[in-house]
């Protein structure tokens, strides 16, 4: 048996245990005159088929004018089963929406036993919101699957940047270490040259002074022989 649901079926027809069997019932059928009502609701509404231990059955949609009892249990049976199926609320429900989509095609049947102009108004109505409800579907994936494109490539992106920033950071670290080492050579090289320069200036300054002594020492030794007297 298929699962219930909210639009209004006649009870099933056993067709037949073969598929053989389908093909001729399906001609006797045809054959069966049926209101213009019948044809316009099972357009709309086609027949439900389904195979159980090998047997086909055939479930027609209710040909039955509703009554304002039928519309209060159809809307008891809608709450019921939103509750029983635990549908959403708000946001998204794949659930509310199935059941609503039955509650809808419930009261097309309805208005189409009395007015099938408008029952078919109703159809168009029915087709047009879910073309639309389809394409903001669409929609709604591409735009998830652009955010995700757009996601990926700014993960990657930022992967990218992030190895840059550690090679830059390590690049950074060997220069400071080059320049550290720069400036301790240049402090060392600095300090031998100070000391060079200091031990130069003591030994020209004892060179000096040593050449001032022995000026000197000449000078009073040349002042003594020209002092001496005579003979």
């Amino acid at each position: 048996m298929q699962s219930g649901s909210l639009v209004k079926y006649n009870t099933p027809i056993l067709v037949s245990t073969t598929g053989a069997g389908k093909k001729n019932q399906k001609k006797s059928a045809a054959e069966k005159q049926t209101t213009q009502t019948e044809d316009i609701l099972n357009s709309i509404l086609p027949p439900r088929e389904w195979t159980e231990d090998g047997q086909l059955w055939v479930q027609y949609v209710s040909s039955t004018p509703a009554t304002r009892l039928d519309v209060i249990n159809l809307q008891e049976q809608l709450d019921r089963q939103l509750q029983i199926r635990q549908a959403r609320e708000t946001g998204i429900c794949s659930v509310r929406e199935e059941l609503y989509s039955q509650c809808f095609d419930e009261l097309i049947r309805q208005i189409t036993i009395n007015c099938a102009e408008r029952g078919l108004l109703l159809l168009r109505v029915r087709d047009e919101a879910r073309m639309a409800i389809a394409s903001y579907e669409t929609l709604y994936e591409s735009s998830i699957a652009y955010g995700i494109r757009k996601a990926l490539m700014a993960e990657q992106r930022r992967t990218e940047l992030n190895a840059k920033l550690k090679k830059l950071a390590s690049t950074n670290q060997d220069l400071r270490q080059q320049i550290d080492n720069l400036k301790r050579t240049i402090e060392v090289t600095h300090q031998r040259s100070v000391e060079k320069r200091e031990a130069e200036e003591n030994a020209h300054k004892e060179e000096v002074e040593r050449i001032q002594k022995t000026n000197d020492q000449l000078k009073t030794t040349l002042e003594t022989m020209l002092s001496a007297p005579k003979k």
